[in-house]
């Protein structure tokens, strides 16, 4: 495999836990970047963030990001990405997939009949899948969970 396309460590992989109910506070109203309105009613409900981020609990799993290929779409080494395996991988989705046996977090663009693999990152170039390569795309990334920094 290109150096441009770094693997994910299998070790870093975890599937979605049987559904705990976990409500945390949920404040409708939002907060404001600048200065709150006294006027704002916020109301307060609860949230299960597992209700809220995995739509398919059995085709989801979690996995961390190692590398800097994927900093263009706002992804860091360390984050955890939750991948959807029963999405279709349609051109333009972020995915995770499997090429000659090293997993890669990648945009997909089917383009002119071939399939690509964008690093989204100028350090990294695009990866042209070719008939002959053992690829399969094993999820689709639907949501990205990292630290404010």
């Amino acid at each position: 495999m290109p150096k441009s396309a770094p693997s994910l460590n299998p070790n870093n992989v975890y599937p979605v836990a049987k559904k705990k109910e976990k409500h945390l506070p949920f404040f409708e109203g939002g907060v404001a970047a600048g200065f709150p309105s006294p006027a704002d009613d916020y109301l307060e409900r609860e949230l299960d963030l597992h209700e809220l981020l995995v739509e398919h609990p059995a085709a989801t799993f979690f996995v961390r990001v190692e590398g800097d290929s994927r900093m263009g779409a706002g992804m860091q080494s360390g984050d955890i990405l939750i991948v959807d395996r029963s999405l279709k991988p349609e051109s333009g989705k972020i995915v995770v997939a499997l090429l000659d046996g090293e997993f890669t977090v990648k945009r997909l663009l089917k383009k002119g009949g071939k399939l690509h693999l964008l690093p989204e990152n100028p350090s990294h170039g695009p990866i042209e899948v070719s008939e002959e390569a053992d690829f399969q795309v094993w999820g689709v990334v639907t949501y990205v969970i990292h630290r404010a920094r």
